[in-house]
Parts: C-alpha cells; structure tokens; sequence
C-alpha cells in the first residue's frame, strides 16, 4: 500500500508538478534516466547507479498510484468536460 511520504518524495525526486500528466510523468522518468545513466557518469557509477535506483522505485511508486486512479465515465462529467468553447458559453449564458 502506498503512502503519503512515498508518493511525495517519489514527486519529489522526479521533479513533477502537483498537477501532471501520464505523458509528463514518462518524459520526465527517460529525461532523468538519460542523465543518470551509469555510462555517463563514468567517474563516479556507484552514485550514477544509486541515483538510477531511486529514479525507477519513485518512477514505480508513481505508476502504482496512477494505476489505481479512478477515472470518472459518467455521461454528464463527460458532457460537461467535452464541450467546444461555443457549446460551453451557449451552455452557461444561453443563445440567442
């Protein structure tokens, strides 16, 4: 189970926003991955390899979490968060 100090030092360490999203969290995951790697820090691998470790367990602290997000299908949630900007003003203010 997860918790709190997990997921916000797993936040933490992969640098995200409060709000991000799963596209965000992966680019972010590679981007640190990249630069982490132990091929590029030839002078010092054994911290390169840590970093690398706490990189992929915060990475799989953040999907586990994601994973369990509920997503809302109800038919009026979706009404309402598909609207084109027109359908939304004529919604909120009526047409004429």
């Amino acid at each position: 189970m997860l918790s709190f100090d997990k997921l916000i030092k797993a936040k933490t360490l992969l640098g995200l926003s409060d709000k991000a999203t799963l596209s965000e969290i992966k680019t972010r995951y590679k981007s640190m991955m990249q630069q982490w790697h132990p091929d590029k820090h030839l002078e010092d691998p054994d911290t390169a390899h840590a970093m690398s470790t706490q990189i992929n367990e915060a990475y799989a602290i953040i999907l586990e979490y994601c994973s369990s997000y509920e997503y809302n299908f109800e038919e009026e949630f979706l009404q309402t968060k598909t609207l084109t900007p027109q359908e939304w003003w004529t919604k909120k203010f009526g047409g004429r």
